[in-house]
């Protein structure tokens, strides 16, 4: 066959069940101008025979590999095998629409200053029924904030772009959507094209549900993409804030904890974290002093809260600014803040906060858990649903939940008298991490949660 100007490369890892409905949305598409790379992923279940039925089409290569190897290096494979212009993976668990390669591919040739284009897709169950359309508002016109990347498996990106780029990093094992926007983010131009024109398969096996694994991979991207820029965030503050009163308990940072206590285990999480400058401890209750000086680490400070400071009602700004003003004095660093009555917050978790806020060069990031559950409020008629449930959803629709345990915000925020500015990234805390001990029988479920950890 002559060059095609498409290269659809379909990945199957036991997806065997799956497989013919993934190629032969290939087969359908209204556009001609297209091969498909089958790339079988060491599988032992029917795959193998299912790309057999396709071995004699011209525009069908099939490879396969016989050690199982993660997804960014067969995506790389694909990439050393490809011939098109143009590049899209398909994984062998979701399916195209029939337009998809025409209209993507149409819209990167009318616009040679862009590199990647993505579409908005359907959620379908595992019978591949439709159940929910997810919608991307349109980047540089409604959605400003890119901390939200494509879906890896159905965009199409400049075959020559992507080598550029490196391809996809290959010690991670995951997140290859992810790796290439944050590579692309400051590089290239990209956009997005509201027609949902892929169908995403949620059963059991899919990559998504390997939340750990993603969620490393997430991190490491963020933390290298923003490695060689964080001079411009320094001096970096992790500041603790504590009070002597209007808890349910008095010290509740020095409640006893798995045979230490809250702030003792918070301390010796966060000391093993190499971005921050300063670890601040800031209470009204100068006995704090003495577990500090339990730690041999120079950056652990010590800053005397005002008891007005730490009332219930009292803004928590003006006293972060009064904690970073000895080590912060021009206002141009980044404040990290916790508190020990999150007891299961990791270091990762913290840096996260800033790799998240410098990644997007915001004002802050919250750390965020993800809504999912309806949402009501009441009105004239009783009840009102607030939450989406029309099987419609754009990325604006979706509601979060701060969990009060990690933020980050820039200094020059907190000297204007505001805690977190107007630009506002997030990122989601994983559900092991998110409690917050704000009674007695909390702090004793938070004791039992970490013994069944052990």
């Amino acid at each position: 066959m002559t060059k095609p100007k498409i290269t659809v490369y379909c990945i199957s890892q036991e997806y065997g069940k799956f497989l013919e409905q993934a190629v032969e949305s290939v087969l359908r598409q209204t556009s001609d101008d297209w091969e498909l790379l089958l790339i079988d992923n060491a599988s032992v279940d029917k795959t193998a025979s299912i790309i057999e039925y396709y071995r004699n089409d011209p525009r069908v290569r099939s490879f396969r590999l016989e050690e199982h190897a993660n997804l960014p290096s067969v995506c790389n494979l694909a990439i050393e095998k490809a011939k098109g212009d143009y590049v899209m993976r398909l994984d062998g668990d979701d399916f195209l629409d029939e337009n998809i390669l025409l209209i993507l591919a149409n819209w990167l040739d009318r616009n040679p200053e862009h590199d990647l284009v993505f579409p908005d897709y359907y959620l379908v169950t595992e019978s591949g029924e439709v159940f929910s359309h997810q919608r991307r508002e349109k980047i540089t016109e409604k959605n400003h904030l890119l901390d939200v990347p494509a879906n890896g498996a159905c965009t199409m990106i400049r075959i020559e772009a992507l080598r550029a780029l490196g391809g996809y990093r290959e010690d991670l094992g995951a997140q290859d959507g992810f790796d290439l926007w944050s590579k692309i983010l400051d590089h290239r131009k990209f956009a997005n094209i509201n027609l949902p024109l892929f169908f995403y398969r949620r059963h059991g096996r899919n990559m998504t549900e390997r939340a750990s694994l993603i969620q490393d991979a997430r991190r490491r991207i963020k933390l290298d993409a923003i490695e060689d820029q964080l001079e411009k965030f320094r001096p970096i503050s992790l500041v603790i804030p504590c009070r002597e009163n209007y808890d349910f308990r008095k010290d509740v940072w020095d409640a006893s904890f798995m045979q230490s206590t809250l702030l003792r285990l918070c301390l010796s999480k966060f000391i093993s974290s190499k971005l921050a400058d300063h670890i601040i401890v800031a209470c009204d209750n100068e006995a704090v002093q003495d577990i500090l000086t339990e730690f041999d680490d120079e950056r652990i400070l010590f800053h005397l809260r005002q008891k007005e400071e730490t009332f219930r009602s009292a803004p928590l700004a003006p006293s972060l600014t009064k904690a970073l003003e000895k080590h912060d004095p021009d206002a141009t660093g980044t404040a990290l803040v916790t508190y020990s009555q999150a007891p299961f917050v990791s270091a990762e978790t913290i840096e996260e906060a800033l790799t998240t806020l410098a990644m997007n060069d915001v004002d802050s990031s919250l750390g965020v858990e993800a809504i999912n559950e309806p949402i009501y409020k009441r009105d004239s008629h009783g009840l009102q649903r607030i939450s989406q449930h029309s099987g419609f959803s754009s990325d604006f629709d979706q509601l979060y939940r701060e969990t009060n345990c990690v933020l980050a915000t820039r200094s020059r925020n907190l000297a204007k008298g505001s805690l977190l500015g107007s630009e506002k990234a997030l990122f989601v805390v994983p559900s092991s991490e998110n409690f917050f001990i704000d009674s007695k029988q909390k702090l004793e479920i938070a004791e039992i949660l970490a013994n069944q950890d052990k």
